[in-house]
């Protein structure tokens, strides 16, 4: 046992202001005072800013390993709080009115929120196979809770019970592999996992079958095929601002997992695990492409994309070099600053008694506001790879990533794929800029200020990355330094 000094309290101390918050927030539901909604709204923004300013020196110190070998603190763990913060605060602030309007504003939906950021930061931190279980089991029971939040709706209640089933069996599986891990090696610390499994070649067979389960329960967390059936029904049956959520900040938790359980425990296993990754790619932009086509209501589109997204970041993973896992984490978080934006633009439409769910509700958004035309042209081309937004970038680093280990064949399948998705991408936008306003732009009320603003901010940010993605793109080639 690793002796534990007054010191490492600093390593978790984000965790511990998350954790102290959300206790916090408890005790001032108990009080009866006007406008307490918006004192605990304020007292959640405040919260993941302290976590930022707590969690950012950390990007300066040499990678430590704490709580007898439970927690890791280092460089991807920093830079993966640090998103998570950014998106869910982000994701709050597109939530705020949309939650009031439809009366489930309550503090456990800050609390929920809260919980979720703790066990992605716990995921991101994981050092341990069982720490790792029980970051995603606090994310898991968190996001469970927050898709029924509003009682009022058959379509909520119907999509937390399936992720909650569908999720158990992916936890399942996980664990399953977790407890065959430890069966052949008698150890649950990733660090002595990989040296287990770099000088033992007689138990091979048995790690490797402890890995596909492993893989199992993690294409069930990212919604890659041919583990993504929970994925349209979530999306479509939760509250927008809820999916808003679900579709970003988690997928930084998801690339934490497939860091720590693929690069950190199993890295002498790659050319075992890549080839089951490479399935999991193809056939989830092949199946995602193909439906996303057909799709009508703008929620399941984006959930067939978000499967699509995941395939070709699993391209960047299976490449297994420190510039395709870079690749993979810029595409991670390119892809949450899209997908949160898309949402975004769904709830800006909506309002009271109206769910902008619908491709035709956003019929000649162009004719009444050009600027949010705009921004919503900009999301579309960007989740479909059009230069010069960051979209673009993305995908372009994935590609390169995978011609430089020979894999021409690859790229040129994910380029075909890539392709495919532009059309329906681009009908968005030609319902935008060329049909006629629709029956949802009449009497059309802009939402607050906060949210026009951070919209605005998110569609220019998408462009500034695409412009100038080097800082970002080095940042990530530091984490795998």
């Amino acid at each position: 046992m690793m002796p534990f000094h007054f010191s490492d309290f600093q390593f978790f101390l984000p965790e511990i202001w998350v954790a102290g918050a959300v206790c916090v927030i408890l005790l001032v539901e108990c009080f009866d005072f006007k406008e307490k909604h918006k004192w605990i709204y304020g007292l959640t923004q405040a919260t993941l800013l302290g976590a930022l300013l707590l969690t950012l020196p950390l990007w300066w110190m040499e990678k430590r390993v704490v709580l007898n070998g439970m927690f890791a603190a280092d460089k991807l763990a920093t830079v993966a709080k640090g998103i998570i913060y950014l998106v869910t605060a982000m994701a709050l602030v597109y939530a705020r009115e949309y939650v009031h309007v439809r009366n489930f504003e309550k503090s456990e939906y800050y609390v929920l929120t809260l919980t979720a950021v703790l066990g992605m930061m716990v995921i991101v931190s994981g050092a341990h196979l069982l720490s790792l279980y029980l970051g995603i089991e606090l994310l898991s029971l968190s996001l469970y809770a927050l898709i029924a939040m509003r009682r009022d709706s058959s379509l909520a209640l119907e999509a937390a019970l399936k992720f909650f089933v569908i999720g158990a069996l992916g936890s399942g599986l996980l664990l399953y592999g977790i407890s065959m891990i430890y069966g052949v090696s008698a150890h649950l610390d990733i660090r002595s996992v990989a040296e287990f499994a770099a000088e033992t070649s007689e138990s091979r067979l048995m790690l490797m079958l402890g890995v596909v389960f492993i893989i199992s329960g993690l294409a069930f967390k990212l919604g890659s095929v041919p583990f993504h059936m929970w994925v349209p029904d979530v999306y479509q049956g939760s509250p927008t601002s809820v999916t808003a959520f679900i579709s970003s900040a988690p997928k930084v938790a998801a690339f934490g997992l497939v860091a720590r359980f693929l690069m950190e425990a199993f890295p002498v296993l790659h050319g075992e695990w890549q080839q089951f990754l490479l399935i999991l790619a193809i056939s989830s932009m092949a199946l995602g492409n193909i439906i996303a086509i057909a799709q009508t209501n703008i929620k399941r589109m984006l959930a067939y994309s978000a499967i699509t997204h995941m395939g070709f970041f699993l391209l960047g993973v299976l490449v297994g070099t420190g510039q395709g896992n870079a690749a993979a984490l810029f595409y991670i978080m390119a892809y949450v600053l899209m997908s949160l934006g898309a949402f975004g633009m769904v709830i800006f439409m909506s309002r009271a008694g109206v769910e902008a769910e619908k491709i035709d509700d956003f019929k000649g958004l162009n004719a009444v506001h050009p600027w949010y035309a705009f921004i919503m042209m900009v999301l579309m081309f960007s989740l479909a790879g059009v230069p010069p937004t960051v979209g673009f970038y993305a995908k372009l680093s994935v590609l390169k990533s995978i011609i430089d280990v020979d894999m021409v064949w690859l790229a040129v399948v994910a380029v075909i794929f890539a392709l495919m998705g532009a059309y329906y991408y681009l009908r968005v936008v030609k319902t935008v800029y060329f049909d006629a306003p629709g029956k949802n732009l009449e009497r059309f009320v802009l939402p607050p200020r906060d949210l026009r603003v951070v919209l605005s901010l998110n569609g220019l940010a998408i462009i500034g990355l695409g412009l100038f993605p080097y800082g970002l793109m080095l940042l990530c080639q530091q984490v795998f330094a």
